[in-house]
């Protein structure tokens, strides 16, 4: 597999560094270097539901069904994700830039979007690739974020492209055949 920035000299050095906070740019830029997806994890809140753009989710395990997500402790949003029992993790399609912007400059970006509440209150955005409704099951400390582990309650899933996040910039998946 190859990559279109890919060094043209395999023997290129890499550039290493010791992580500080003084050269937490480019700490940041190598972490950019793994391309993830992009999901949108919403919650009931005293305030009205509540949504954040996130890229730091990741599988656990399949028995039982567990995900995680890391929330940023200075978010303005994390008191309420602090506090939520339940949550919902959508993961994005190609077709839902404008729901990741949405939700990365404010948590009430629902307005012009289609969702319903589930049993729970939890706010369910529709269209999206795949869904995980979840119980929170343990929360961790790591650094400046908060780890949330959830028990997936419900999943749902349709066809589509993935919305994916590299080096800072949002793309689609090229399939290589």
């Amino acid at each position: 597999m190859t990559c279109p920035e890919e060094a043209q000299d395999p023997m290129q050095a890499m550039h290493s560094f010791t992580p500080s906070p003084e050269n937490s740019r480019e700490f940041r830029d190598a972490l950019g270097r793994f391309g993830t997806g992009i999901t949108v994890v919403t919650a009931a809140s005293g305030e009205g539901p509540v949504g954040m753009t996130v890229n730091s989710f990741s599988s656990v395990s399949l028995d039982p069904p567990l995900v995680l997500w890391s929330p940023a402790k200075s978010s303005r949003r994390f008191a309420h994700f602090q506090a939520a029992e339940h949550f919902a993790i959508h993961v994005l399609s190609h077709r839902q830039e404008q729901i990741c912007h949405g939700f990365s400059r404010s948590a009430y970006a629902f307005d012009k979007l289609d969702w319903v509440r589930n049993e729970q209150g939890v706010p369910l955005i529709e269209g999206c690739l795949s869904r995980f409704e979840c119980r929170r099951r343990a929360t961790y400390e790591g650094g400046d974020h908060m780890i949330v582990v959830g028990e997936v309650m419900r999943a749902s899933t349709t066809d589509g492209a993935p919305l994916l996040f590299y080096r800072g910039s949002l793309g689609e998946f090229l399939r290589r055949d």
